[in-house]
């Protein structure tokens, strides 16, 4: 039996119907999330003139070069859109990797893949100034993006390595030389930024803490090109996640087909942190607070966390960039800072939570 068509685990599974209801509510949330990200900003914008302006679009309207059609068109849609979608990876592939190491402070930055992003970006801002400076508009502004993917997935194959042994991949060993590797690569980080001048530095403070503020229809359609492939085929793991809670054994006696299933998840969610990363910059918080939340309000059932997750971290990734976009106007704080400041506290509150449940 396939991990797809492996058999749910009994105490896990919610009704059919609760499931449809969760997420549908988490659906209207987050559309109201998108709608607001829209209309708020510097210059406000009524809902009403917001659903023209994309009439006017569907309709074929071409007038979308000035006033508030443009803002809407070319500043807040592919800002919103790029928020949504980073904050939907995140939160499903730290969802993916909980269920992966059956551990509930597993996220992305354990592959090695945000911090070998991290590091490929600050070498490009930092030692690459020159080696860009011949190339044309476009290739200029897709290079930095592009170079920290490819550091992404060389971070998370070089920690795929160690773990893997005559085929087969320890899940402990990937945690800790997830570790290691991070380890490695901050300390990278931190000689670059030594290294650095005042514009270098400024450049990369927002880049480290995260921003959506590069968000322009150049960088965006790649990057949900690539981060829809890990947000359509990790949810298809569900049932695999499932059964391989009750342990790696006992999955295989299940049917599941392990080894395949943990490729599969490394792969996927590689592929998603390091598009992430690669054009929204480190974003904490979002890929471990987010499943919590949905476990602790919905049940263990992956076939509903994943897609719940996926909406949810959706959701507040988008409502912190409102709240990043917002709160200092005319500046605009990293989007990093704001979900620290939020994912922080509840954080130690889930700890708490625990601490006294346990």
């Amino acid at each position: 039996m396939s991990a797809r068509g492996a058999p749910p685990v009994d105490g896990i599974v919610p009704s059919i119907d609760r499931r449809r209801a969760a997420l549908l509510a988490l659906g209207a949330l987050a559309l109201v999330a998108i709608v607001i990200s829209i209309a708020r900003g510097a210059t406000p914008i009524s809902i009403a003139r917001i659903f023209d302006i994309l009439a006017g679009l569907l309709g074929g309207d071409s007038a979308a070069g000035t006033g508030d059609t443009a803002i809407v068109l070319q500043i807040r849609l592919p800002r919103t859109i790029l928020g949504f979608a980073v904050g939907a990876a995140l939160a499903l592939s730290g969802a993916a990797l909980q269920g992966l190491f059956r551990n509930p402070l597993a996220d992305p930055t354990l592959i090695g893949a945000s911090s070998g992003g991290a590091l490929a970006a600050v070498a490009v801002i930092v030692l690459g100034g020159a080696a860009l400076g011949p190339l044309g508009g476009l290739a200029r502004a897709l290079a930095l993006p592009v170079i920290a993917f490819a550091g992404a997935i060389a971070a998370t194959m070089l920690v795929y390595r160690f773990a893997t042994r005559d085929g087969e991949t320890s899940v402990a060993t990937m945690l800790l030389a997830g570790i290691g590797v991070g380890a490695i690569a901050n300390a990278g980080i931190g000689i670059l930024i030594f290294m650095s001048d005042d514009d270098q530095l400024r450049t990369l403070n927002f880049w480290l803490l995260g921003s959506l503020a590069a968000s322009t229809w150049t960088v965006v359609l790649p990057a949900v090109a690539f981060l829809v492939v890990p947000l359509i085929l990790l949810p298809r793991c569900a049932a695999g996640l499932n059964a391989f809670a009750l342990g790696e054994a006992e999955a295989g006696h299940l049917g599941v087909s392990v080894e395949r299933l943990k490729h599969r998840l490394i792969a996927l969610t590689a592929l998603a942190a390091g598009a992430s990363v690669a054009v929204a910059g480190a974003i904490g918080f979002v890929g471990l607070i987010v499943p919590h939340l949905v476990r602790m309000g919905l049940g263990a059932d992956h076939r509903l966390v994943l897609p719940a997750s996926t909406l949810l971290g959706g959701t507040l990734l988008v409502a912190a960039d409102i709240a990043a976009r917002t709160l200092v106007i005319p500046a605009e704080l990293p989007i990093g800072i704001v979900t620290s400041l939020a994912g922080g506290p509840i954080f130690l509150w889930l700890l708490l939570r625990r601490r006294a449940a346990g």
